[in-house]
């Protein structure tokens, strides 16, 4: 990064003793620092770049360090959380805890930077605690002083205030929070959103326990606007063809637009309820997709601190319904829209079911699961 970070002391066993430059397929690249610890804090890590290659986390600048430096857990949380708010042309904010966010908003009815962080922070407040937060807007002072209301791991952003800055560095006024780390990120522009973008040099690596590694393509979506959505149609022996007929509104079109682009950073099963531009919950990490519905409905019972009410939500599903009883769920605690993608050989059950329950349903041309 720009301005060096502090090292954590490893334990005695722990040197962290990574290379300069390490090549790996081909391609060439340079430390840029040794990390505070991995995932855990008796894992050493290091941290690296392409050479000559503009990385908006890579390159981000340390506007205020905390008690020590980062470490993988806080760049992977805000690596996920710039790759949900890159996606929006309105302001938006997303916070992670660990790899998943425990909420996100994006602007709507011209919302301050302040609101939309109170809206992405209130789905789960609890989960917020020590979370990783990210704007695509700077951060200005009324949003900082709310941030700084709360104990808060990191903030990445394009850019801040002064005034902002100088709130960030209050650490009498704000004891709760004086340790908190403050980074300016790059252009979000660069990074690929949609299919068809250019995705060389954004492959994923991914280890696996014997040390052999699986190379793949980056997870982008065919979907770039609400014009892109389209309603559900499946065909069956049984029913013959099914047509979803219950349209949603404009709001609801947007709302879920913005529930698909938050669940590409949702570890799978992963469903995502919105409403207004809010996470109002979401469901990770379940083994089943009915199982990922009934967690963000409890959730969002037991811990959504927001005004809105679930009725007339939409919710998005990182893969299809193998069955209507997760959309039987839904529609019940009050969820009106969805968006999955198609592919069980159930899919006229399902579309027929989301006529007969009153609710709009439609099919994204991709699975997007988060397999991590």
């Amino acid at each position: 990064m720009s301005q060096s970070l502090s090292r954590n002391s490893y334990l005695s066993k722990n040197t962290g003793d990574y290379p300069a430059t390490v090549n790996i397929c081909g391609v060439e690249f340079t430390k840029v620092e040794d990390l505070r610890y991995g995932t855990n804090p008796h894992q050493p890590a290091a941290y690296y770049k392409p050479v000559g290659k503009a990385c908006p986390v890579a390159d981000m600048k340390m506007l205020k360090n905390g008690k020590s430096g980062l470490s993988q857990t806080n760049l992977e949380d805000i690596s996920c959380a710039l790759n949900i708010v890159k996606f929006f042309s309105v302001p938006a904010c997303a916070v992670m805890k660990h790899v998943n966010p425990s909420g996100a908003a994006s602007g709507f009815n011209g919302e301050s930077l302040k609101e939309i962080y109170i809206k992405a922070r209130d789905c789960d407040a609890r989960a917020a605690f020590g979370s990783a937060i990210a704007f695509n807007r700077e951060v200005d002072e009324e949003t900082a002083v709310e941030i700084m209301g709360t104990f808060v791991e990191c903030v990445a952003a394009p850019s801040y205030s002064e005034a902002a800055l100088k709130v960030f560095n209050d650490s009498e006024r704000f004891k709760v929070n004086s340790h908190i780390r403050i980074v300016q990120c790059g252009d979000l522009s660069v990074l690929p959103k949609f299919t068809g973008d250019d995705v060389r040099g954004y492959e994923t690596l991914k280890v696996l326990s014997d040390g052999s590694i699986v190379i793949a393509a980056p997870l982008l979506t065919g979907i770039r606007s609400v014009a892109d959505l389209k309603l559900a149609k499946a065909e069956s022996k049984a029913l013959g063809v099914q047509e979803a007929r219950i349209e949603a509104t404009p709001t609801q079109l947007n709302d879920l637009l913005t529930s698909w682009y938050i669940n590409i950073n949702v570890r799978s099963n992963g469903v995502v309820i919105v409403k207004n531009g809010q996470t109002l919950s979401v469901g990770t990490g379940e083994q089943d997709r009915v199982g990922a519905v009934e967690q963000a409905i409890e959730k969002f019972k037991a811990k959504y601190k927001g005004t809105e009410t679930i009725q007339g939500s939409v919710m998005a599903s990182d893969g299809f319904f193998p069955f209507y009883d997760a959309l039987e769920t839904a529609a019940k605690a009050g969820v009106s829209a969805f968006i999955a993608p198609s592919g069980s050989i159930k899919d006229a059950e399902v579309v027929k079911r989301a006529n007969e329950l009153g609710v709009a349903l439609y099919h994204a041309p991709e699975r997007i699961f988060s397999h991590h």
